[in-house]
């Protein structure tokens, strides 16, 4: 059966000359027997799309905590808007979707329960602090399968570790991811900061909806647009100055009003002490974690490490279920 090895044809002779083919892959961690119909970076998203870890998103915050709600995003909805986002503008560029779609559907894996509130308790606490980026990474290729990891390839990996604003990507299917990353939470935090009553369209500043639009829509449409206009051709993902200056002020105007917001943001300081509380329960009581994250402990790993993975990948839910478990008093009950 040759259906791979056609794909990977398909891929040579359609694709972008500055796309990632799959064939090129620098690989794996561990070699592995290719798959008989899929390239490498389809089975990649295959894998993460399948893993625990991408179905515990659907119960982390993205922005609001435990919010009333069914249509406030969760870091679920965000992952998979940020893989819409992003197969849009590499289809439209004939670069490498599934290199895209990979890289998206992965770039949240490690987030803590309780959004960025989780993430810096973390980084306060452990000794060798806390990014959601890299325990993303650590996720995939060492605490999925009980320790195994998902053996990804390297560009995978890469575009995961380096989404963020700081960070840059060796591939220019992960440069849109990280562009599609900011679009995305932009824009649908604008729609839940509204639905939520913390913010008005008319809030935003007119400099910013004159260049990017007046609706979520249009701006979702202004900015992609804009991105594949200014990258067709080009061995870069750009945006024209004055589009990507308006998103860089429309991102700081959302820091100002609704991330830091006491009223969108006024459970974050509970959710801190929940967690930290739960790290020291942990640290003593480390017998209570399943028996492959002690088994890292006699490969070298740190305990504070192991009990700070643990923490990082429960849901907001299951936070809090454990909190009560171990310190709210329960009713007398004769036996």
């Amino acid at each position: 059966m040759l259906i791979r090895e056609n794909m990977e044809l398909l891929e040579r002779n359609y694709l972008s000359p500055f796309a990632t083919l799959s064939q090129n892959s620098r690989g794996r961690d561990r070699a592995e027997a290719q798959c008989d119909i899929r390239p490498v970076f389809q089975r990649d998203r295959d894998r993460i799309l399948h893993c625990k870890a991408f179905r515990r998103l659907k119960h982390k915050t993205q922005v609001f905590l435990t919010p009333k709600g069914d249509h406030y995003r969760t870091r679920l909805t965000h992952t998979l808007e940020v893989s819409q986002n992003a197969r849009t503008v590499a289809k439209a560029l004939r670069l490498n979707e599934d290199l895209a779609e990979a890289i998206a559907l992965g770039h949240d894996l490690g987030h803590t329960p309780f959004g960025h509130a989780g993430e810096y308790m973390l980084n306060e606490i452990c000794e060798d602090g806390f990014k959601h980026n890299e325990q993303s990474v650590r996720i995939v290729e060492k605490l999925e399968k009980s320790g195994e990891g998902l053996n990804l390839t390297w560009e995978v990996r890469d575009g995961i570790l380096n989404h963020q604003t700081s960070l840059m990507p060796s591939t220019l299917e992960g440069k849109i991811v990280r562009l599609s990353d900011k679009i995305a939470y932009i824009n649908h935090d604008i729609d839940d900061a509204i639905r939520a009553k913390v913010l008005s369209e008319e809030d935003i500043p007119i400099e910013y909806r004159e260049i990017l639009g007046t609706t979520t829509r249009k701006r979702l449409d202004t900015l992609i647009h804009n991105i594949v206009t200014n990258s067709l051709n080009k061995n870069d993902i750009c945006m024209s100055r004055e589009v990507e200056e308006a998103m860089r002020g429309l991102r700081k105007f959302m820091f100002q009003n609704v991330y830091r917001n006491p009223r969108a943001k006024g459970e974050e300081e509970r959710a801190k002490a929940l967690l930290s509380r739960l790290f020291q329960y942990y640290a003593v009581h480390i017998d209570l974690l399943p028996k492959w994250y002690l088994g890292m402990m006699e490969q070298g790993e740190k305990k504070e490490r192991i009990v700070c993975d643990y923490i990082a990948g429960m849901t907001d839910q299951y936070a809090i279920a454990k909190f009560e478990e171990y310190f709210m008093p329960k009713a007398w009950q004769v036996n």
